[in-house]
C-alpha cells in the first residue's frame, strides 16, 4: 500500500538521559519502580499512540543541522527526570507484580525517517484514511517476558515539515505523564536556544518535574491483587505474559477531525438549560456538553438499534484521592465512570439532554470517593458488555493542552491521537487556533460521513 512505501527509516538513535545538571535525579545504578493497582488495570492494554505536524517549509539540511541536534539533545535532559522511559517492563518470577526497570546506561528509542506522503493533506484535512497516519509512530519491542515503555518517531516531509511520533506502553504512563513529558522534552528544546535565561537549560520547572514516590499510593480495597488475579487468568492459567492485546484496525477506517468553537459549546448548553427546567444536579462543563454532542451524533449516525448507550468516561483521580497524589505523579492515576442511556432517547429529539443527564449522573457518583466501584473496573474491561449494548469510551482530554507543544519552531499545525483506530474511543484536545475543544474519532467512511453532517446540522441554529 501507498502509506507503507511512503516512508524511508534513515536512522535509529539510542538517546540516553544525560548526567548533566538536573538537581543528581537520574540514579547512579539500577533502580525499579513497582506498577500500582492503576497501571496494572492496563497491563495488556494497546500502546498509545499520538503524532504532532510541525510546519517546517525549509531545505532538509537545515533540518539536519539545526533542528534534529537540538532535538536530541534536549530529548536526553529530559530524559534525566523521565529516566524510567529508558527502562524497560518486566515480570520478574521473584516478582508477584510487574515492575519498571531502569540501568545505568539504558537508552531510548529514536527514529529518524523522511516520508514523501502529503504533508498538507495529512496535517490540514479533517477526514482521512486511518492508515495514513500508521508509518508515523513507531512500534514498542513487546515480549511475554519484557516491554520497552517509549519509542519515539521523527518524520521529515522534506520541504514541507516535520512530524514526532509518540508511542506509549499504557501500564507504564497515563495522559498525564505521556503529556507532561512532551512538555518537558519542548521546554528544554526550546531552552537550548533561549541565550537570555538565566537558569540551566537543564532545568526543569516544578510543574513539570515527575514525582516517583508510590509508596503514597494506598489500595484500602485490595484492588492490585483483583487486578493481578483477572490478567493472571487471561490467555491461561497463570499468565504472566506481557505481549499486549492485538486490536486490529479494520481496513476501511476513516479519520475524523471536528471543531466546537466556545460559541457552538455555549450554544448547546443554552439549548440544554432551555429544554430542562431543573439544572441542578446537571454537569454543564464544556467538555460534558461536547462530548454529549459527539455520542448523539455518533449513536444517530450509525444508526444504533441497541438498548442502551454505555460511555466511559477517565477520571484523573490524583487530586482526588486520600492522600491526594501530586500533579506531578508519574505513572497511570485514572479511574472510570460510566453513563449508561437508553439508545431511543439518545435518537430522540431531544438526544443531546439525555446524553448530558446520563454523563451527570455518573459523574454525580464521583461525590461517592472516586474509587466507589473500581473493584469492577478490571471485569469491565476484560468481559466488555452485553452484545444487545452500545460501548463508547474518551481518550484524551482539552487540559492537556496538546497544541501548547512548541519546540522552538512553533506549534503544532495538528495533533492526532493514532491509536483510537485501534480502541475507537473519541479523542479529546484542546483546539489548534485556541477557541474551543477538537474532537477526533475513527469509523467507516458511510458511518463518518453521516457523522460530519449530523454533526454540522446540529449547530445551525
Amino acid at each position: 500500500m501507498q502509506h507503507q512505501e511512503a516512508m524511508k527509516p534513515l536512522q535509529v538513535f539510542k538517546v540516553s538521559p544525560s548526567s548533566l545538571g538536573s538537581q543528581n535525579l537520574l540514579p547512579s545504578s539500577s533502580t525499579s519502580l513497582p506498577l500500582t493497582f492503576f497501571d496494572i488495570l492496563w497491563l495488556r492494554l494497546p500502546p498509545v499512540q499520538r503524532v504532532f505536524f510541525y510546519e517546517f517549509p525549509h531545505q532538509p539540511s537545515l533540518f539536519y543541522d539545526a533542528i534534529l541536534p537540538k532535538l536530541k539533545h534536549s530529548l536526553s535532559l529530559s530524559l534525566s527526570y523521565y529516566f524510567p522511559l529508558a527502562g524497560t517492563l518486566t515480570w520478574p518470577h521473584h516478582s508477584n507484580k510487574p515492575i519498571i526497570t531502569y540501568n545505568l546506561g539504558d537508552t531510548l528509542s529514536l527514529i529518524i525517517a523522511e516520508s514523501d506522503a502529503d504533508f498538507n493533506h495529512l496535517s490540514g484535512s479533517d477526514l482521512s484514511e486511518a492508515s495514513k497516519l500508521h508509518h508515523l509512530v513507531p512500534e514498542l519491542i513487546i515480549s511475554d517476558d519484557q516491554a520497552t515503555v517509549l519509542a519515539l518517531q521523527v518524520t521529515l516531509f522534506p520541504n514541507y515539515g516535520f512530524s514526532i511520533g509518540v508511542t506509549s506502553h499504557h501500564a507504564v504512563l497515563d495522559g498525564k505523564t505521556s503529556t507532561s513529558f512532551i512538555k518537558s522534552w519542548a521546554y528544554l528544546c526550546n531552552k537550548l536556544g533561549d541565550s537570555s535565561s538565566s537558569s540551566s537549560p537543564c532545568d526543569l520547572p516544578p510543574e513539570l518535574s515527575p514525582f516517583f514516590d508510590r509508596e503514597i499510593v494506598k489500595d484500602p480495597k485490595g484492588l492490585e491483587a483483583k487486578y493481578l488475579s483477572d490478567w493472571l487468568k487471561q490467555g491461561g492459567p497463570n499468565n504472566r505474559s506481557l505481549k499486549v492485546w492485538n486490536l486490529q484496525v479494520p481496513e476501511d477506517s476513516v479519520r475524523g477531525l471536528f471543531k466546537l468553537s466556545r460559541s457552538n459549546i455555549e450554544s448547546l448548553k443554552k439549548l440544554v438549560v432551555s429544554k430542562k427546567k431543573e439544572t441542578m444536579n446537571l454537569h454543564l462543563s464544556s467538555f460534558v456538553i461536547s462530548l454529549a454532542y459527539a455520542i448523539v451524533c455518533k449513536v444517530k449516525a450509525e444508526k444504533v438499534n441497541s438498548n442502551r448507550v454505555f460511555v466511559a468516561v477517565n477520571v484523573d483521580c490524583r487530586a482526588r484521592l486520600d492522600p491526594p497524589l501530586p500533579p506531578t505523579y508519574f505513572g497511570n492515576c485514572g479511574g472510570a465512570r460510566v453513563a449508561v442511556a437508553e439508545t431511543k432517547g439518545m435518537l430522540g429529539e431531544d438526544g443531546i439532554v439525555v446524553s448530558v443527564e446520563s454523563l451527570s449522573s455518573a459523574l454525580e457518583t464521583l461525590k461517592d470517593g472516586v474509587l466507589s466501584g473500581a473493584e469492577s473496573w478490571s471485569s469491565f474491561l476484560h468481559d466488555g458488555l452485553n452484545r444487545d449494548d452500545k460501548f463508547m469510551s474518551v481518550a484524551g482530554t482539552p487540559r492537556f493542552e496538546v497544541y501548547g507543544n512548541d519546540f522552538g519552531w512553533g506549534k503544532p499545525k495538528k495533533v492526532e491521537m493514532v491509536s483510537i483506530d485501534r480502541t475507537g474511543a473519541f479523542c479529546f484536545s484542546d483546539s489548534s487556533n485556541g477557541d474551543g475543544v477538537e474532537i477526533g474519532l475513527v469509523s467507516n467512511k458511510e458511518s463518518m460521513d453521516a457523522f460530519a453532517s449530523l454533526f454540522l446540522q446540529g449547530l445551525a441554529f
